[in-house]
């Protein structure tokens, strides 16, 4: 308990230290705003590579997030409790069903945030996983892409490049434009656009990160 209680403070006010002394210039942000007056819940969906920045840009909003079953996922888990996240926990591979039809509750109940890496927790890397179109698809939920990097930053390798900002940066962030999909859509076409959406966004904010 002492030890749970210790790595969830101190992960908390690394991720402060890393992120809070940097830049950010945001873009789009008011999207989140604007969507949930209008009575919509909204999928917040970026690629597992590029969590932390937002992770760190909604931390205490009280939305909710997914983390998987795994030791890594028992950290974020633990972090993101301390720094006001709702998380459910599961993954394609562990208590999937379950962790899915608690997701598909929550966004049918309007008005409620749902941050999702659409690759994680094991990949493939950016090939979206069909849960997160499934679940727009049965609540009408948005999708809103979005994406941020830092500008000086660590890249820890594994299934893909995992980025950690640098303290006193600069981090470039976008929120992109709002996708909607109906249960008629080809589902494959919507894989396809929501992948592009994402991938348009990471070479944005590459860019001006440089």
């Amino acid at each position: 308990m002492l030890k749970s209680i210790c790595v969830g403070f101190l992960g908390k006010w690394l991720l402060k230290f890393l992120y809070g002394t940097s830049t950010w210039n945001i873009e789009g942000k008011h999207r989140i705003k604007s969507l949930l007056a209008e009575g919509k819940s909204v999928i917040v969906a970026t690629w597992h590579s590029h969590l932390l920045p937002t992770f760190m840009d909604l931390a205490g909003n009280h939305y909710y997030g997914l983390a998987g079953m795994h030791k890594d996922a028992d950290l974020i888990s633990k972090i993101g409790n301390r720094m006001g996240w709702k998380l459910l926990r599961g993954s394609s591979s562990d208590q999937g069903k379950e962790v899915y039809k608690e997701m598909v509750n929550i966004l049918a109940d309007n008005g409620n945030v749902v941050v999702l890496t659409p690759d994680g927790p094991k990949g493939p890397a950016k090939i979206p996983k069909p849960g997160i179109i499934r679940a727009a698809q049965k609540t009408n939920a948005v999708i809103l892409p979005a994406m941020g990097q830092s500008k000086r930053r660590w890249g820890f390798t594994n299934w893909d490049t995992f980025y950690v900002g640098k303290p006193f940066s600069r981090i470039e962030f976008i929120y992109g434009e709002p996708l909607e999909f109906s249960e008629s859509e080809d589902f494959d076409l919507c894989v396809k656009k929501l992948k592009k959406a994402i991938d348009d966004l990471e070479k944005k904010v590459e860019k001006r990160a440089l």
